[in-house]
């Protein structure tokens, strides 16, 4: 299996904590340490400019704590929060992070949950060379290129996808039809909607257009949504 380098940045105000961290990343060779800070606006910075693979976060950063800089910034990466206070677990759980340290915590806690990140990293690159998924249909297993959805409907139990010449239903879950199909491609940006980047004429506001269907942009999925846009910009 590969072992693709990670790149990482550690964001912990603790000096000996975020010297700890730093030896730990060091001993875990698919790991590449790009930068430290000790705080939440420095990184942002950094994060604006650079890609980052993975981010050690320290909720507890001062000025600005770990969950704002995470609910202020567009990205693809994955987090592993750092905390002292189990109750923190939950917010980063509902922002989508990949797992949580509790200080204080053991390398072999900490090798886990860079072991998770990998393991989450190489489905990834294996979901992003998908060209095509077979969809359950009625009673057949349809084949469809993913260069010809437009956008996916959730319709109460059905999902319908509409293609460039028809329309298939299926009972298949967005979160079944999420496992299926990179995000880079077609990208969920509301509880029942799933949207192809590539077919996507115009972003209005709250709203994305693909010919003359107008589809809403809820906030649960902006962040996620926007900063696949500003990957394929090039930001």
């Amino acid at each position: 299996m590969s072992t693709a380098i990670i790149n990482c940045i550690i964001v912990e105000d603790e000096p000996l904590a975020a010297e700890r961290l730093k030896q730990y990343v060091l001993r875990i060779p698919f790991l590449h340490l790009r930068a430290v800070f000790n705080n939440g606006p420095d990184a942002m910075m950094y994060l604006k400019q650079h890609d980052a693979g993975l981010i050690f976060l320290d909720i507890n950063l001062g000025e600005m704590t770990g969950i704002e800089l995470l609910e202020s910034i567009n990205m693809a990466a994955q987090v592993v929060i750092i905390t002292a206070y189990q109750e923190h677990a939950l917010k980063g759980f509902e922002l989508n992070v990949t797992d949580y340290l509790l200080k204080p915590y053991t390398f072999a806690r900490f090798f886990q949950a860079a072991e998770r990140v990998q393991q989450n990293a190489l489905k990834t690159v294996a979901r992003n060379d998908v060209k095509f998924i077979f969809i359950k249909t009625e009673y057949r297993l349809e084949k469809i290129l993913l260069d010809e959805i437009l956008y996916i409907e959730g319709m109460r139990d059905y999902r319908q996808i509409h293609l460039a010449n028809k329309n298939i239903m299926t009972l298949q879950t967005f979160t079944e039809l999420e496992q299926q199909i990179p995000p880079t491609a077609i990208c969920r940006i509301h509880r029942s909607y799933m949207v192809s980047i590539s077919k996507i004429d115009s972003i209005e506001r709250d709203r994305v257009r693909i010919k003359d269907i107008l589809i809403p942009i809820s906030d649960t999925y902006k962040k996620q949504f926007m900063s696949i846009i500003d990957r394929a910009n090039g930001a």
